[in-house]
């Protein structure tokens, strides 16, 4: 199984983006999907992630802000930033789960390339 985020830019504070992990080489179907963040000479940090069920979780300080959402059909899953902050900018990863969403970065399987998003004015 093969991940790529995309949908990554450069936003004014204040903005939207959405960002979407596209699952190739295997299905969507079963797998639980995690977002991630990482800025420059930072730890990467759990951002959400949504179960098979579409259950989603999310980090506290972003339930807000952030939602997340799948579409199996399309092998797809989206995560949908709104009210962007300059703290927000980060490389933004996917990572799929056999077992179910995790807090972390434990327990995920398969990892993607990231998308750079950028808040700015």
């Amino acid at each position: 199984v093969q991940l790529q985020a995309s949908g990554g830019g450069l936003v004014q504070p204040g903005g939207s983006l959405r960002l979407s992990c596209a699952v190739s080489g295997g299905t969507l179907d079963g797998y639980a999907i995690g977002w991630f963040r990482q800025a420059p000479g930072q730890e990467r940090d759990w951002v959400s992630c949504i179960n098979n069920d579409s259950t989603t979780y999310a980090a506290t300080a972003l339930k807000g802000r952030f939602r997340t959402s799948r579409d199996n059909a399309k092998n797809t899953v989206y995560l949908q930033m709104n009210s962007l902050e300059p703290e927000d900018t980060a490389l933004y990863y996917c990572a799929a789960a056999t077992k179910g969403c995790y807090g972390g970065s434990r327990g995920y399987d398969y990892w993607g390339r990231g998308t750079q998003v950028t808040v700015s004015s």
